[in-house]
Formats: structure tokens, C-alpha cells, sequence
């Protein structure tokens, strides 16, 4: 782990993985079988890893609106941190098995969102610890548990109303992070009607990482989110629902440019009311 990076290395994680204050998060999530990762932890995971389930423990359940991954209730989830041993004197390093770590970098960002001073993403996550040959088991040997208090920093997340209040602004910059097919409106696999938030640029939360799933160089992220650097102004995320957008904060933040919020329920949030104006392109 180098200076203020959010990110640790393999051979890091590997040389702590002893260490009583650095606490391993399993993140592993399919969206498309929600039982998968669960599953996939409990036949091999990094030693002493705890499991954070995406639907279960980092999002709450789903209403008419908020989106289909809303935050989960503070309280409910500080236990279950408590539970896997964090609280605020520990490093935390959340990994899983998703090219670019979306699940990882959410709950990377909700230890953020709750006031933890070390919140960290493994590199790679899964498939760099296992191309390293690093060890795996399928003990779940549970860590002592601490009380983990949340001190919830609400200027990192924005609402709907908020972001409509905030539409056509020129001091603000509204980010969207799914694929371009779904920005400009040509599919939509997921939610019931298809476009962008008006006045939003899109830059693909998957264009942060490389092939082998690794953060792409500092220099590169740089350049790529060149548009959002300078003049002043507020950075909006959104994708989806609040995970994918995650993992563009997570780069933004390695690039050199903190401050972006996240709006977290994010177009299946905004989609679901049906006064609010949407923007398609082709």
C-alpha cells in the first residue's frame, strides 16, 4: 500500500494477511445469481475473510423508488461490520471477482459514506490473488467481533431531488457509468425505460481497469476523466444503481480528483418517476 492510495497489491495483502488490525472483506457477487458468490466463498475464499453479500448486507431492500440497489440501513449494516471485526483502528480490503471490483469499490465506498478512515480495494481482487498462487481455504473462521460506529458523511451522496434541483447547472458535472449503449439509449436490460439524465457526459465505469482486471496507471485515469478537472463545480456518479458508479469514484479518487458524489439510486432510481425528463442520443 503506497502513500494515500485506495488500492492495495497482492503481495501487500499477502505479507498482512496475519495482521490483527487488517480485516479481508469477500465481496463475490453475481448479479445474475445472487446465491453465487456466497456459494463460491464458501467452497474457497482468502483466508480469514469475512463475506459481504451485495443485495443483502450492502444494499437495502428495494422500494418503488430509491433504485434497485439502495443504501442499506446505517444501523443494520455497522453491526454486520462490527461482526466481521471493523471498526475504525482497522484496515479493510474488499475484493471480488468482477473485472474492475464493483462490488468491492461499493463497499469501499459505503466504508466512506460511513466514516472509516481505511477503507481498501485489492487490486485485481480474486483472480490476481489466485494467479499469484496466493493461499485460499474454505474454513470461515469468524474474527472477534468490535462495534463499529458509523459517522456518516452525507455530502458524498446526493438524492433525486437534488439532482433534479441541480439539472442544467453549469457548476455541475453529472457523470453516468454504464455501458454507452445504455447511456445513449439503444438498450436497456435492466430497467423499464431506456436514455441518460439530461446533460450527463458517459464515461463506462469499465474503461477503469485493464484486461487482467488491475487499475489502470494514475497517468492514464488522469487523462481519461480530463473533462471533469478543473473549474470549480460539483462531480455527480450515477449508473445504474449505485455499484458500477462506485468503482468511477474509485478512479477518480486514484487519478487525483476526490470530491465526486455518488447519486446512488441512480437511473433505476430516476426512471421510476415518470415526470422526470430523460435523454437518448442516436
Amino acid at each position: 500500500m503506497a502513500g494515500d492510495s485506495n488500492l492495495v497489491t497482492v503481495e501487500w495483502l499477502a505479507r498482512h494477511l496475519a495482521d490483527p488490525d487488517v480485516v479481508v472483506v469477500d465481496c463475490r457477487f453475481d448479479l445474475a445469481r445472487p446465491e453465487a458468490g456466497r456459494t463460491a466463498y464458501r467452497r474457497a475464499h482468502i483466508p480469514g475473510a469475512g463475506y459481504l453479500d451485495l443485495e443483502e448486507d450492502l444494499s437495502g431492500p428495494r422500494q418503488p423508488h430509491g433504485g434497485r440497489h439502495p443504501l442499506p440501513d446505517i444501523a443494520a449494516f455497522s453491526r454486520t461490520l462490527g461482526g466481521l471485526g471493523v471498526d475504525h483502528d482497522v484496515t479493510v480490503v474488499a475484493y471480488d471477482d468482477q473485472q474492475g471490483g464493483m462490488a468491492a469499490a461499493r463497499c469501499w465506498w459505503m466504508l466512506r459514506y460511513l466514516g472509516h478512515p481505511r477503507p481498501r480495494v485489492l487490486d485485481g481482487g480474486w483472480s490476481a490473488w489466485c494467479r499469484a498462487g496466493c493461499p485460499t481455504t474454505a474454513d470461515v473462521r469468524p474474527r472477534p467481533a468490535r462495534t463499529f460506529a458509523p459517522r456518516v458523511r452525507a455530502g458524498l451522496a446526493v438524492g433525486m431531488e437534488e439532482i433534479r434541483r441541480r439539472l442544467g447547472r453549469p457548476d455541475v458535472r453529472l457523470v453516468d457509468s454504464r455501458a454507452p449503449e445504455r447511456y445513449r439509449g439503444e438498450v436497456e436490460p435492466l430497467d423499464p425505460v431506456a436514455g441518460h439524465i439530461p446533460g450527463a457526459m458517459n464515461l463506462p465505469w469499465t474503461d477503469t481497469h485493464d484486461e487482467r482486471g488491475l487499475m489502470r496507471p494514475a497517468d492514464e485515469l488522469r487523462a481519461r476523466f480530463a473533462a471533469l478537472r478543473g473549474g470549480g463545480g460539483e462531480v455527480i456518479v450515477y449508473c445504474g444503481s449505485g455499484v458500477t458508479a462506485c468503482a468511477n469514484l474509485l478512479a477518480m479518487d486514484e487519478a487525483g480528483l476526490p470530491g465526486a458524489v455518488l447519486y446512488p439510486g441512480g437511473w433505476s432510481d430516476w426512471c421510476s418517476y415518470p415526470e422526470n425528463p430523460v435523454a437518448r442520443e442516436g
